[in-house]
């Protein structure tokens, strides 16, 4: 394995010079072509940094953890493949920690932070797990961004534009003629389910349109609770003409009840789903859905843990750019006339 002093005696300069350059350090005063010859040598050298080393001198591994409930989710691949970007463009490797009943004082992030494996963690919530017990994690004061939820007193998270993805959704249904519209929301303590309720009023608001009793579950996001809020809210006596679903793996659900019900989508119902992913082309029908920005998101988190490892700096940010996007498919049509 080739060593800083054969890339040294490679390149005809100190070991200093070269330690410095392939560290990207400020003091590293050489000239462009002295650069050039450095890089030049340790790529025909394959020269490969001693991490462990550069590790016990700086007090970092250069490792930076991505902890989401679970890896299986379709959703989550693009948020990977943004950190990983990110991570990778900036010097970090990413290190992905799985845990289906994630809490956020078990053991995963206590051995990921208490033993000095990452130097920052980007934390993905469970939709179901209350956010109490946060405060010992962010209290713990390592550098720790949250996604897709917040705790009052803690800076460093990143949001989607829930509310504008909710709201496309709701006028794509109103602008095909559908007035009866009911939302299947997550749960009631979730972060991005209140958020996304907010779409959903918005636009039925604006639209002159009231709300009937009953017209919105609160069942969560999985593809049982899918189920169930189509069964709940197909048993009105006025049933809804369409449905706005919080997210697409309920929406998946949905459109399987519907087939075991004999419900007809679109034609006697249409669907449309916050949160794009390559479940929702392969349904049947293909499901309208909005395409949220998990990419941006996955860059964005880990830019701001590197940020809060490197300087202190902590902001809260939600994406707004690119824009949620509604793609429309199959499971949406113009109201029939009964």
């Amino acid at each position: 394995m080739a060593t800083l002093g054969d890339v040294a005696a490679r390149a005809g300069v100190s070991i200093s010079a070269v330690s410095r350059v392939l560290a990207n350090a400020p003091s590293a005063r050489v000239s462009e072509a002295t650069r050039e010859r450095i890089l030049e040598a340790a790529r025909e050298l394959r020269y490969r940094p001693n991490f462990a080393g550069r590790a016990l001198k700086s007090a970092r591994t250069q490792v930076i953890g991505l902890v989401v409930p679970d890896l299986t989710n379709a959703l989550f691949t693009e948020l990977m493949h943004g950190a990983e970007d990110e991570a990778a463009e900036r010097g970090y490797t990413m290190l992905l920690g799985r845990a289906d009943d994630y809490r956020p004082g078990g053991e995963v992030l206590g051995r990921l932070i208490g033993e000095g494996r990452v130097d920052g963690v980007v934390v993905q919530v469970g939709d179901g797990v209350p956010t109490a017990g946060l405060g010992d994690l962010l209290g713990s004061g390592a550098p720790i961004v949250l996604i897709n939820s917040a705790y009052p007193g803690h800076a460093g998270s990143v949001a989607l534009d829930d509310e504008t993805g909710t709201r496309l959704a709701t006028e794509h249904l109103l602008d095909l003629g559908h007035q009866r519209i009911a939302f299947a929301n997550g749960l009631p303590r979730s972060f991005t389910a209140k958020r996304r309720r907010l779409g959903y009023k918005a636009a039925m608001t604006a639209a002159g349109l009231a709300i009937p009793q009953g017209y919105e579950t609160r069942l969560g996001y999985t593809a049982d609770n899918g189920r169930a809020a189509l069964q709940r809210l197909m048993a009105h006596d006025e049933p809804p003409t369409a449905i706005v679903v919080a997210n697409v793996n309920a929406a998946i659900g949905m459109l399987a009840q519907a087939r075991a019900t004999g419900i007809r989508v679109p034609d006697d119902l249409s669907v449309a789903c916050v949160h794009d992913s390559w479940t929702a082309e392969n349904t049947w029908p293909p499901l309208t859905a909005v395409k949220m920005q998990f990419y941006a998101m996955g860059r964005t988190a880990v830019r701001g843990v590197i940020a809060r490892i490197e300087t202190g700096e902590a902001a809260d940010v939600v994406i707004t750019d690119p824009a949620p996007e509604l793609i429309v498919r199959e499971s949406t049509a113009p109201l029939r006339q009964r």
